[in-house]
């Protein structure tokens, strides 16, 4: 369920990317306020290198992306860069992002996100990021009509944030299975140094450390828990996650053609 209005037990817990300051939201506070959008629509993301991606997403992000599980809860984010501060599908010069490159569901629902109700884990408030570039006194879409109803706009955005903490439920189900397997390893990705003509140069550098998908622990399952874990579809994202890493290469590439002497430090 989620509401639209402030509560005293609704709170945004940890550091989310992206946002600095998220607020219930409220069409006493909020009247007259909405989100004004410019040419440099993605400059919200260019400094960010990690995004959280949920299970659904899987099979889209891997096309592009490495999916990691990273910190205590095993999150699982899309790699866009290989270090803090460096989104390298964002266009520095324009602000936008790379086309035709799948945009994971959490910048989608930016700037707004749901804060949890306590222990009522299927309440929760929607927010808006009142720090955003996006926030507005002078908007292009409203929040909340003269009558201080919803606008379709928010309505619409209240629903997506409503389906967007679903599949997160359904993403830290899939962590805990994993996990309760025994599937999520630490893992890294290094890249190896070399010189004008190609040939190797010093040791290989660690450009990421965290937990993945372990395909050697997933086919050492017995028949009948592998035959589950592909009926109730968390074998596709397996694998998709641990195809993903193929794209740390291009990744690195990319990070090299843009910045090679950064690249060459990473």
């Amino acid at each position: 369920m989620a509401d639209a209005t402030p509560s005293a037990n609704a709170a945004v817990s940890g550091n989310l990317p992206l946002y600095n300051n998220p607020v219930p939201l409220n069409k006493d506070r909020h009247k007259g306020k909405g989100l004004k959008f410019s040419d440099r629509q993605f400059d919200f993301l260019k400094d960010t290198h990690f995004v959280p991606v949920t299970f659904g997403e899987f099979g889209s992000v891997a096309s592009r992306f490495p999916i990691l599980f990273l910190g205590e809860n095993k999150t699982a984010v899309a790699a866009m860069g290989l270090r803090k501060g460096q989104n390298l599908f964002v266009d520095p010069q324009t602000g936008r992002f790379e086309q035709f490159t799948y945009l994971p569901a959490f910048v989608r629902r930016y700037p707004f996100v749901s804060a949890s109700h306590g222990q009522e884990k299927d309440r929760f408030t929607v927010c808006v990021d009142e720090g955003s570039d996006l926030y507005s006194d002078k908007p292009d879409v409203h929040f909340f009509d003269d009558k201080g109803e919803l606008t379709d706009f928010t309505q619409r955005a209240i629903d997506y944030v409503r389906r967007f903490e679903a599949d997160v439920r359904q993403t830290q189900e899939f962590t805990a299975r994993c996990e309760e397997l025994g599937l999520l390893t630490q893992q890294e990705s290094k890249f190896q140094p070399r010189n004008e003509k190609g040939e190797p140069v010093g040791e290989p550098q660690v450009v990421a450390t965290y937990f993945g998908i372990d395909g050697g622990k997933l086919m050492e399952l017995d028949t009948e828990t592998f035959a589950g874990l592909r009926n109730n579809g968390y074998l596709g994202g397996m694998y998709a996650a641990m195809l993903s890493q193929l794209n740390w290469d291009p990744l690195i590439q990319r990070a090299a053609a843009q910045d090679p002497a950064q690249a060459a430090q990473t």
